[in-house]
């Protein structure tokens, strides 16, 4: 796909996002789907009410009514969406800057488009020929001020309240100015927990943190869940649709290792669980010690969604996937990553053993990760290259799969160039961080120089 990456499509406004081109993405997912009514979201950016209302006038000149829903998360106007039976669009750069936006498609079941679906709403875009409507017969807006409340009353149906509640647990929030700032409080303290927050004002100038919520980040919520002596910290990217988690001595617990101590809990024998190619050994071993088989896909929630789908279609039990970014899908739930319900998920272990006790069988691993910057396609597309040289000159396994994985039995390192920014990631992980940080280093190095040699 051209358009829509691993998570939709993102960029700098004004500069790769433009005005112009979401009104043409919103018209042509209008054509393709040829509905009379679309759900339409966003998030806190200060971006967010131009790009809605150019998205507003794409849908409603190929015919549709348009439900703005305001401020939600992504799994807010997931739910309505399938509460309502209509598809939606959701404004959001997720974890991205605050110079950038972007757009996430949303089927009639609640669930993000699959690659098909996608492609041929990229199709439609680039044919640039929408079916727009008569003058008489384009779409009308309404305003829903309800939807982020039975978002929380759908999320409190899902957890076990019960349990939650009797363990008189604190949280320590924050949805770094994001929209869960708009929802998760609320849910948190539903649930019986008492709730502290920091950064918990929507604002898109996310000016106590950057929307990603990644350890550099979220040192505020270390010092939180200190100071109010609580259970778990819970973190936010900025549409809420992923959770990162803080253990009870202000600690940060990797999100692989949450990953793995959900997988752990929720997988049975005969089961699959779907990663991504950066997989955690920690999934691997958990996956191996459950008698559950383990599928990987390209990195990206849409790639995961997808498969899982395509598993289920076949007769597989799918009860839990993800990536270790704090997105976490529990499919008997919906195929859509949920920070809210991931972080119920997760206070349902610590009911019983302390958050540290939980992830501890998953500790042993350090992971690192750098971005890479290119400056065009060409300078990305030889970085790519002089990965996949470097990687087939190693003694290691190489999968390309996406990007080049290459395994060493003690550490694995991955180089791919990102699905939402002009970025190639590199990550590791080892035993220990001097192995990991290694590995990165040389391949990063390696890049550089191809950078500022031009190939």
């Amino acid at each position: 796909m051209q358009v829509f990456g691993s998570s939709g499509t993102r960029g700098r406004v004004t500069e790769e996002l433009t005005p112009d081109f979401v009104l043409r993405v919103a018209a042509a997912a209008g054509t393709v789907w040829g509905v009379d009514r679309v759900a339409l979201g966003r998030d806190t950016r200060l971006t967010g009410p131009m790009l809605v209302n150019t998205a507003a006038s794409g849908l409603a000149s190929v015919g549709a009514d348009v439900d703005r829903l305001g401020i939600v998360p992504t799994p807010a106007l997931q739910s309505y969406a399938a509460d309502e039976g209509v598809p939606g669009v959701m404004i959001t750069a997720s974890h991205n800057p605050p110079a950038y936006n972007g757009i996430k498609l949303v089927g009639a079941d609640g669930v993000e488009l699959s690659v098909e679906r996608l492609e041929a709403i990229e199709s439609a875009l680039l044919d640039d020929d929408p079916a727009y409507a008569d003058w008489d017969m384009t779409g009308r807006d309404r305003t829903v001020e309800w939807a982020g409340r039975a978002y929380i009353r759908e999320l409190l149906g899902a957890a076990d309240r019960e349990a939650i509640a009797a363990a008189d647990l604190t949280v320590a929030l924050d949805p770094g100015h994001g929209a869960g700032a708009l929802t998760s409080p609320e849910f948190f303290r539903e649930l019986g927990c008492s709730v502290h927050t920091v950064n918990a004002h929507p604002d898109g100038h996310f000016p106590g943190r950057d929307p990603e919520p990644v350890e550099t980040n979220l040192s505020d919520l270390g010092h939180l869940v200190r100071a109010t002596d609580a259970d778990v910290g819970v973190a936010h990217d900025g549409d809420a649709d992923r959770a990162i988690f803080f253990d009870e001595t202000g600690s940060y617990i990797e999100g692989d290792a949450t990953l793995a101590a959900l997988a752990d809990a929720t997988l049975s024998a005969g089961d699959t669980t779907v990663s991504a190619v950066n997989v955690s050994q920690r999934l691997v071993d958990v996956a191996a010690a459950t008698g559950a088989d383990l599928e990987l896909t390209p990195i990206g929630s849409t790639r995961i969604m997808t498969r899982i789908r395509e598993l289920q279609q076949a007769g597989e039990r799918v009860p839990v996937a993800g990536e270790g970014n704090g997105g976490v899908i529990f499919p008997a739930y919906r195929i859509n990553r949920d920070g809210a319900y991931t972080a119920a998920r997760f206070l349902e272990l610590i009911t019983e053993a302390s958050a540290s006790e939980v992830v501890a069988p998953y500790n042993g691993y350090a992971n690192v990760r750098r971005n890479v910057h290119y400056k065009d396609e060409a300078e990305r597309a030889t970085l790519v290259e002089r990965a996949g040289e470097w990687a087939r000159g190693t003694e290691g396994e190489v999968t390309t799969i996406d990007g080049y994985r290459v395994d060493f039995g003690d550490a694995w390192v991955l180089a791919r160039p990102s699905g939402t920014e002009p970025v190639v990631r590199v990550y590791a992980e080892a035993h220990e961080r001097e192995r990991a940080t290694e590995l990165v280093d040389r391949l990063v190095e390696v890049l550089e120089a191809a950078a500022a040699s031009g190939g």
